[in-house]
């Protein structure tokens, strides 16, 4: 039987866990159950940026076991990330220790290769990683509500996804101007911009505005996802341990995206 790959997942910041005297980590347990059902490993690790700026050795130190990487939803991205201050009373759960981390996450798979699922606040936190920003507050938000996309006509998502799939989304703020390198695959109807890839990256990476987590149990595209993703992931681990080059065409669907 063949080990499972090892997604690591960055923990959530929690100052409302009476149990753990109110300062705890979480994790989203539907995440963590795509990944299993998917056949990989979900790992969560300590986000750790107490002088505000990770060491990148020491992020790859703590990381370079990983076969993939999942970045989850949570909390708002910090303005002051884009060259913006909060403008909107709607901007909630900024932490800066939570960004700094996370930021030093996605800066690190996306320069190292290492398979990358980005969800809701993850697409957001690499947009900005890659130099794009966001609207702080969009003017209908996309909160509790399920809707129809639009993907883009032969691209990799489309394989898994079909043109227009259903999706559950919980997000007030969007993508505004897009990162360097993204390629945006997937939109709402009102222009948002649902789905990204990076086709010129090192490795696989994709970018969803909503949360494919939300409805495994009932919509088994949205379990294609968390399979593609760990296909990319098996595919990874099997090409470093056999010292494959990173190109050598086994990182999975959806690497080409568009």
């Amino acid at each position: 039987m063949s080990t499972p790959p090892l997604v690591v997942m960055p923990a959530r910041f929690s100052t409302t866990a009476s149990a753990h005297r109110y300062r705890a980590l979480s994790s989203a347990r539907a995440l963590s159950e795509g990944v299993l059902r998917a056949g990989g490993e979900p790992l969560t690790i300590h986000p750790w940026a107490p002088d505000g700026e990770p060491d990148p050795a020491e992020v790859d130190r703590r990381l370079g076991f990983a076969d993939a990487v999942l970045l989850p939803g949570g909390g708002d991205v910090s303005p002051q990330l884009y060259g913006e201050t909060i403008t909107d009373d709607a901007v909630y759960g900024v932490d800066g220790e939570q960004d700094a981390f996370d930021l030093a996450v996605a800066r690190w798979a996306l320069q190292t290769g290492t398979p990358l699922l980005a969800v809701c606040r993850g697409l957001q936190l690499v947009n900005v990683a890659l130099g794009g920003d966001l609207e702080q507050h969009m003017t209908a938000p996309h909160t509790q509500v399920v809707h129809q996309l639009q993907v883009r006509p032969g691209s990799e998502l489309a394989t898994v996804t079909g043109l227009e799939p259903s999706v559950s989304c919980f997000h007030h703020q969007r993508v505004r101007r897009l990162g360097a390198g993204l390629t945006v695959v997937a939109t709402a109807a009102d222009g948002t911009v649902e789905a990204a890839v990076r086709p010129d990256g090192p490795g696989w990476f994709l970018g969803v505005q909503w949360h494919p987590e939300d409805t495994i149990d009932s919509d088994p595209v949205q379990l294609g996802l968390f399979g593609a993703f760990v296909t990319a992931a098996a595919a990874y681990s099997s090409r470093r341990r056999h010292r494959l080059p990173t190109d050598s065409g086994l990182l999975g669907p959806l690497h080409q995206g568009a």
